[in-house]
């Protein structure tokens, strides 16, 4: 996109004539403009899981890394979403971009990223952030805000002056697609829709959808 153009005048159209036969690239491209046209947050994403015995849930997280071998985001593996994740491994994600009319929605299995990368990307997190994973059993009833607020005291005089380590229970989990569908707004409901379907191998398929 170049830097005069307004994100709204972006060609609107989506074909498959037009878009990345790697939808990954094409993810890459949309997230962009979506980062251009809404600045607080575009990574933000709609993550939808179910119980063993489809019980669904759903919240929204931070994607923090993508590449063709999934979407990366973080939490509490025993939070409501890491609990279900282990009994389930199938979720979906849907990002969404108001200014441009636009949704990517992803559908996959869900694994645990190593322990490596969950400790890298801790360590870049805020302090605060750090200290937060340590003193907070998500998802966990808890008897007041008063309680939360003298853990989190406890932890950070625990760890002051001394480095954070990660919690054995916090680490990221990487969603890898086996569909990708991109949704732009049309006039008089007639939006347009592309599915990429993986096949075997790093082959996909993309198929239109109706509105």
């Amino acid at each position: 996109m170049t830097q005069d153009k307004s994100p709204l005048e972006l060609p609107l159209d989506l074909t498959k004539r037009k878009v990345d036969p790697n939808p990954f690239k094409q993810f890459a491209r949309w997230f962009e403009e979506g980062a251009a046209a809404e600045p607080i947050l575009p990574e933000a994403v709609t993550l939808a899981t179910a119980s063993k015995d489809g019980k669904p849930s759903s919240r929204v997280v931070l994607l923090k890394k993508f590449d063709e071998s999934g979407f990366v985001f973080y939490t509490n593996y025993q939070s409501r979403k890491g609990t279900e994740l282990a009994e389930n491994p199938q979720a979906a994600l849907c990002f969404y971009w108001r200014q441009l009319e636009r949704q990517i929605s992803v559908t996959g299995i869900v694994t645990q990223v190593s322990r490596e990368e969950s400790e890298a990307y801790f360590r870049t997190r805020p302090r605060g952030s750090q200290l937060g994973a340590l003193a907070s059993r998500q998802s966990q009833v808890t008897a007041s805000r008063e309680v939360l607020e003298k853990r989190f005291e406890q932890v950070m005089a625990q760890y002051s002056g001394k480095e954070i380590p990660l919690p054995s229970y916090w680490g990221g989990y990487r969603l890898a697609p086996s569909t990708i569908e991109f949704w732009q707004g049309r006039p008089d409901r007639m939006h347009d829709r592309l599915r990429y379907s993986r096949q075997s191998g790093s082959r996909w398929k993309i198929e239109r959808l109706a509105p």
